[in-house]
């Protein structure tokens, strides 16, 4: 027996999970299912051990370019007023006070060049440079045991969401469940999607499906899909996998460091847990690894599927770490696995944020960590740091929505605006009902107090 279906959705993370709801309460489409190859939602990169649980809204996110933290923002902001609304009592989210900090006269100069000419003060009203007075006020353990010499500032603002992406998901899927018409299966591994002259059909472990659309939401594995279905051809993966270091109630909320141009990573900060504010994590690391999920020796072969093992790929990857940027961070970052010797080599990015933190005082957590697919451009041999996204003749590949889970509802709402083209107008987006139950909820005004829930 085959399940048939207007469409349906591979992966049940976050991405998968924001387009599920967004179609299902959002569209008339009338047959919609999601397979989700884990016995749980949410449970692999969306987890909340496995990413840096902050909502990216470019405010202080110092390697973005004005447009891109536009871009940025309005994402982040539908995902913020959902979130407002559907979790009021902060079980799912919290929201604390959030700041990038310069220290020295360079890095000072830069960020008032950043906030006052650049355009940032104009694009988020909450942002405001603050001083070491102001700081040790917020963030006391900032300034103590600093150089009282050493000039310091930060751009600060009371909009700092920190979020269990998983626990999200699933609220995402459990609001889509209640729609008429809507399935979703875990323990459902695709197996192979074949096109066919009405759509598709799908072979998983849940059974056989038809779809007129589909859509591969299954992060790093989609592009694997992806090259199994003809497309992607000139696209490769650089997997990275972050790493946390834990300290015990040393952050209220969310610092971050400026960030190294060129560098499509997070720039080192500290927060507090978005589920126990009394541990602090610091990261993340950065460490190049040949799977496409952590610590999941199976998925090697997968990564091999997506690397090609051709030339073009050996040159793209010599290319793109032979950059006098990428190459040094990505050494430096091994070292930071290494027993003893990583936790030492890892102190001064803490001590950047907390300068009195001892070596005791933290430890590298086990446990937390995910794998982030960076795109490599086989044909123009470089790291493509934005959006990768595949859309072939009824169906999208969504490879590394970008920056991740923030732009999560921004991309199911694009996502959607394509789906509802590819069956041919038959059905309607209500974007204004969308709107009204994400970005309306946002709240614009600044808050009471810092850190006020």
């Amino acid at each position: 027996m085959v399940d048939q279906y207007d469409l349906v959705i591979v992966g049940g993370g976050i991405s998968g999970a924001s387009l599920l709801y967004t179609v299902s309460k959002f569209t008339d489409i009338e047959r919609v299912a999601l397979l989700e190859k884990e016995e749980e939602i949410a449970a692999i990169n969306s987890h909340h051990t496995n990413n840096s649980q902050t909502l990216h809204f470019g405010d202080i996110e110092t390697n973005y370019s004005r447009e891109k933290a536009e871009e940025v923002n309005e994402g982040a902001q539908l995902l913020a007023g959902y979130l407002e609304e559907e979790d009021p009592d902060r079980e799912i989210h919290s929201k604390r006070s959030k700041m990038v900090l310069a220290v020295g006269e360079e890095e000072v100069r830069e960020l008032e060049t950043r906030y006052h000419d650049e355009g940032f003060s104009d694009l988020y009203p909450k942002l405001r440079p603050i001083g070491r007075e102001e700081i040790a006020e917020i963030e006391p353990k900032v300034v103590e045991g600093r150089d009282p010499e050493t000039e310091m500032m930060a751009l600060q603002t009371s909009d700092g969401y920190v979020v269990d992406y998983g626990e999200t998901a699933k609220s995402f899927i459990e609001n889509a469940c209640a729609e008429a018409g809507v399935d979703v299966y875990t323990g459902a591994e695709v197996k192979r999607i074949d096109e066919t002259d009405d759509g598709f059909v799908i072979e998983s472990d849940a059974g056989w499906f038809e779809a007129e659309t589909t859509v591969v939401a299954a992060g790093s594995h989609s592009l694997q899909v992806a090259r199994e279905m003809g497309y992607g051809e000139d696209m490769s993966l650089l997997p990275i996998a972050g790493s946390f270091f834990l300290g015990d109630d040393l952050l209220n909320g969310k610092v971050y460091t400026l960030q190294m141009q060129k560098l499509p990573f997070a720039a080192i900060h500290g927060d507090a847990d978005v589920h126990d504010d009394s541990v602090t994590r610091f990261g993340p690391t950065a460490k190049l690894v040949p799977t496409l999920e952590r610590g999941r020796l199976s998925t090697v072969e997968d990564f091999l599927d997506v690397f090609g093992l051709n030339a073009d790929s050996f040159l793209s990857y010599g290319n793109v770490l032979a950059d006098r940027i990428l190459l040094p961070y990505v050494l430096r970052n091994l070292v930071y696995d290494v027993p003893v010797v990583g936790k030492r080599a890892f102190l001064p990015h803490v001590r950047k944020v907390v300068p009195s933190v001892e070596l005791d005082d933290i430890e590298r957590a086990t446990g937390y960590g995910g794998v982030r697919p960076q795109i490599v451009d086989t044909e123009g041999k470089t790291l493509d740091m934005g959006e990768a996204k595949i859309v072939g003749e009824d169906v999208i590949f969504n490879v590394t929505p970008s920056p991740g889970a923030s732009t999560c509802l921004k991309n199911a709402m694009r996502d959607t605006r394509t789906l509802i083209e590819f069956l041919d107008g038959e059905y309607e987006f209500d974007e204004a009902d969308f709107r009204a139950e994400t970005i309306e909820n946002f709240p614009r005004e600044e808050m009471a107090a810092v850190g006020d829930d």
